[in-house]
C-alpha cells in the first residue's frame, strides 16, 4: 500500500525521472489527497455527519485501484470511527469496503463496540527488566517460568522434522506440529503486544528409504503459518534466504534428473529457505512504539544506515564455522535484530542450538535469553561466550553451571 509521501514520489520510467503521481501516472480520476476527502465529505454530508467527523491520512492502494479515507471522531482525534473507500478509476463510493453509516453513528454516539473501547485506553509502553540469560532445557518448560510480555523480539530457527536424524526425531509430524504449537504459543505469551516472532523453516525432504518408494517433501512453513494465524499472530512478510548456487546439491535433490533429463523427474534444488515475520496482533500501530520509547536516544541509534535489504530476497551464504548442523550464519542473524528491534531490548531465541542470535544481539547491543536442550550444544554456546570478554559472568545461567573463565578474554588471572 502506497501511503500518500510514497504516492507523490518522483517515478523513473525507462531511464527518465518524472514528477508524476502514481495516481497521475495510473490515470486515477482521483488523483491527492485533497480530491480523495473532497469525495468523501460529499458522501457525508447526506447524512449529516460532517461536523462531527474528521479526516485522517488518505491512502492509495494502486493494487486495488481505491483510496482509502480513515474517519476519526472530532470529539476524540485518537477514536477511529471508520473508512471511506474510494473507486481510483471513478471517483465513486465503494460500499462494500467502507463502513456503513449506521455503525460510524454508534461510534461517535459513544456506542463504540469493544474493539474501539480497547483502542481508546491509555498504552504503557513496557521495558522488560530481564537479564542476559542462558538456559539449558525444553524451551516450552523454561518459557513457561517468564512473566508475560517480557520479550521485545523472538529469533529462531526450529528443529527439522527428521531431515537430519541426528538432529531432530519425530515419530510423526503432526506430533511436530503439536510441539511447534505450543512453542509459538508459549512465545505470543512471553512476547510484547505488537512486536515481532521471525522464524527461519524451510520444506524438508524425507529420504526414501528403499528404491520401491517415493522420497517425501513437506511443505513445513505453510503448516507453521496456519499455526501462527490460530495463535494470534499476524503475518508481515515472507522473506526468502537465497543460498549460492550449488548449495543444495548436498540434499541429492536434482541429480537423477541431471542424469538423464526424463520428464516427469524433475525437481528442482532447493537453494532456498524462508525467514517469515510475523507481530503479535495488537490495535497498537508500529509508529506508537517509535513514538512512545521511554528512550528516545536509543530509537535514534537504533536507526538502519544504507545497504539495508530493499527486497524481501536476501542473498546470504550459508557459511558458518559453528559444529552445530543446522546453524544459521551471522549476517541473517544481524539482520534481524536490527531490522525488528531497537538497542536495550530483549531477543529470544528459544532453539539456541550454538548461539548465533545471543551471540549477535549481544554485538547489537540489545540484550538476550537462548534456550537450548542439548548438552552438546550448550558446550558450543559456551566456547562462543567464552571468547567474549567479560560477558559470561553478566549472564543468568539456568540448569548449567557458569563457563569458566579463561582469564585471556574476561581479564581475570587463573589460578
Amino acid at each position: 500500500m502506497f501511503n500518500v509521501f510514497k504516492s507523490q514520489r518522483i517515478v523513473q520510467i525507462g531511464g527518465n525521472m518524472t514528477n508524476k503521481t502514481i495516481a497521475e501516472q495510473r490515470g486515477y480520476a482521483v488523483k491527492s489527497t485533497v480530491e480523495a476527502k473532497q469525495v468523501a465529505s460529499n458522501y457525508l454530508a447526506e447524512f449529516e455527519l460532517l461536523k462531527n467527523i474528521s479526516f485522517g491520512l488518505p491512502e492509495i492502494d494502486d493494487r486495488y485501484h481505491i483510496w482509502r479515507v480513515p474517519l476519526k471522531s472530532k470529539m476524540e482525534e485518537a477514536s477511529t470511527v471508520g473508512e471511506i473507500v474510494i473507486n481510483a478509476n471513478t471517483s465513486e463510493i465503494d460500499f462494500g469496503r467502507s463502513t456503513v453509516i449506521d455503525l460510524i453513528e454508534k461510534r461517535l454516539l459513544g456506542r463504540k463496540d469493544e474493539y474501539f473501547d480497547k483502542r481508546r485506553k491509555k498504552k504503557e509502553y513496557k521495558i522488560s527488566n530481564l537479564r542476559n540469560t542462558i538456559g539449558l532445557g525444553d524451551c516450552i518448560d523454561l518459557m513457561a517460568e517468564m512473566p508475560a510480555e517480557s520479550v521485545d523480539l523472538i529469533f529462531t530457527s526450529p528443529p527439522y522434522f527428521n531431515a537430519r536424524p541426528q538432529y531432530s526425531e519425530y515419530h510423526e509430524y503432526e506430533e511436530y506440529l503439536s510441539f511447534m504449537r505450543r512453542v509459538i504459543r508459549e512465545s505470543g505469551r512471553v512476547l510484547h503486544e505488537g512486536r515481532f516472532m521471525v522464524i527461519n523453516v524451510a520444506p524438508i525432504l524425507i529420504r526414501r528409504t528403499s528404491r520401491n518408494e517415493s522420497s517425501k517433501r513437506i511443505a513445513v512453513p505453510f503448516d507453521l503459518h496456519r499455526i501462527f494465524i490460530e495463535e494470534g499472530f499476524e503475518f508481515v512478510d515472507d522473506l526468502i534466504w537465497v543460498k549460492p548456487e550449488g548449495a543444495g546439491w548436498a540434499t541429492g535433490r536434482g541429480r537423477r534428473f541431471f542424469a538423464d533429463r526424463n520428464p516427469l523427474q524433475y525437481k528442482a534444488v532447493p537453494v532456498t529457505e524462508y525467514v517469515l515475520v510475523y507481530r503479535k496482533k495488537s490495535e497498537l500501530l508500529i509508529d506508537w512504539f517509535i513514538r512512545n520509547h521511554p528512550d528516545q536516544d536509543k530509537v535514534s541509534s537504533s536507526k538502519i544506515g544504507d545497504g539495508y535489504e530493499v527486497t524481501n530476497i536476501w542473498k546470504i551464504h550459508p557459511q558458518t564455522r559453528s559444529k552445530h548442523p543446522a546453524a544459521f550464519p551471522a549476517e541473517l542473524a544481524t539482520k534481524v535484530i536490527s531490522y525488528y528491534s531497537f538497542k536495550g531490548d530483549v531477543v529470544l531465541d528459544p532453539f539456541g542450538g550454538s548461539g548465533t542470535t545471543a551471540l549477535m544481539a549481544n554485538s547489537l547491543d540489545r540484550r538476550f535469553i537462548t534456550f537450548e536442550i542439548s548438552e552438546e550444544y550448550m558446550k558450543i554456546i559456551k566456547d562462543s561466550i567464552s571468547n567474549i570478554h567479560n560477558l559470561g559472568s553478566n549472564i543468568n545461567w539456568i540448569n548449567t553451571d557458569r563457563p569458566k573463565p579463561t582469564g585471556l578474554f574476561n581479564g581475570e588471572m587463573n589460578d
